[in-house]
């Protein structure tokens, strides 16, 4: 099976930074894209940033220019540089990942269990 376990979340002020990490553990046999979405209270789920096994990147309007997503391959990790936090950025952030699994298998997404980003204004 697979698991994906977040960290770097925390409690931050505004104008501040956290880097966020995922790493895949588990049966896998190869990674396709890696990403990150977030929920705040009362809203729904949105995408934050992806990237692909080719390293193209697409993001939210709304963390353009202050967020920047990267993977280390041979780590199976996908990490979220976060600058200049706002108190509208806090919420869950979860890792979603698509992979194969083993040969033969269908590729699958998988969704971490999430870190909680708060920022104070």
């Amino acid at each position: 099976q697979v698991q994906l376990v977040e960290s770097g979340g925390g409690l931050v002020q505004a104008g501040g930074s956290l880097r966020l990490s995922c790493e895949a553990s588990g049966t896998i046999f190869t990674i396709n894209t890696m990403g990150w979405y977030r929920q705040a209270p009362g809203n729904k789920r949105e995408l934050v940033a992806v990237i692909t096994s080719g390293r193209s990147t697409n993001y939210a309007d709304s963390v353009k220019g202050r967020f920047t997503v990267s993977r280390d391959n041979a780590k199976n990790t996908v990490y979220l540089q976060m600058n200049n936090l706002q108190p509208e950025d806090t919420a869950v952030y979860y890792c979603n990942t698509n992979l194969w699994p083993y040969l033969g298998a269908e590729p699958s997404d998988y969704w971490g269990q999430g870190t909680q980003v708060t920022v104070s204004s």
